[in-house]
């Protein structure tokens, strides 16, 4: 399931970070799995930059914000978040998937179960550089707004195609859900998008959305992990 949101970032965020990321020290094929390296030809903030922890700090509040993200995702851990740079002679990251479980800072592991890229640039600002993802409906091209996200399944396979021109900015990030079956996350998110028309529609006093959303509330207990 690929979901994008849009306006994760405000324009005040935006514009902070991307000040922050434009005198950043960059480096090269670092935080990578041994198959992507072959293939992956970006610059990544390092870990010891001093403007990471508060970019960090920007995207996790922004992400508490998004109620679609929730819905969509249902986190329950997420690792901190990376940016990434395509630009110049590195300005692609070949087909892969990502690596299934990364460590976390306390040393215990997160599940990789879904990925994320949050958009710093427009897409006005460079030429190529999307992400290219293979689902269930064939191939799927996402190049979106700056300051929207694109949520998809960390199992596939997907690459960023090289930027011809320009210079392309993200943030990328990987969740471990409450629940892990994609299928039943999908079944959950449909669900809950119903839930939000029936209330507008009708209420949250309606008997019937009152046990639809019972419904979906019992299928969560059911499904998730913890």
């Amino acid at each position: 399931m690929i979901v994008c949101i849009d306006n994760v970032l405000t324009q005040e965020e935006l514009a902070h970070m991307r000040g922050q990321l434009l005198q950043g020290d960059w480096a090269h094929g670092i935080s990578a799995g041994p198959q992507a390296r072959q293939v992956k030809n970006n610059l990544q903030l390092p870990d010891d930059s001093p403007a990471l922890p508060e970019l960090r700090q920007t995207v996790m509040r922004a992400l508490n914000r998004s109620q679609l993200l929730v819905t969509a995702a249902l986190p329950f851990k997420i690792l901190p978040p990376n940016f990434n740079r395509y630009t110049g002679e590195t300005n692609a990251y070949g087909l892969h998937t990502d690596s299934t479980l990364r460590p976390l800072p306390d040393g215990s592991y997160l599940r990789t179960d879904v990925s994320a890229t949050l958009f710093l640039s427009g897409p006005e600002e460079y030429e190529g550089g999307e992400l290219t993802i293979e689902d269930t409906y064939g191939q799927q091209q996402i190049k979106l707004p700056a300051g929207s996200m694109v949520v998809y399944p960390s199992g596939s396979i997907h690459e960023v195609r090289p930027v011809t021109s320009g210079e392309r900015l993200g943030c990328y990030m990987f969740m471990q859900s409450l629940v892990k079956d994609q299928e039943q996350r999908r079944h959950l998110f449909e669900m809950d998008r119903s839930l939000v028309s029936l209330r507008k529609r009708y209420g949250e006093g309606d008997s019937d959305v009152v046990r639809l959303t019972g419904l979906y509330n019992n299928l969560l207990r059911r499904w998730s992990e913890c």
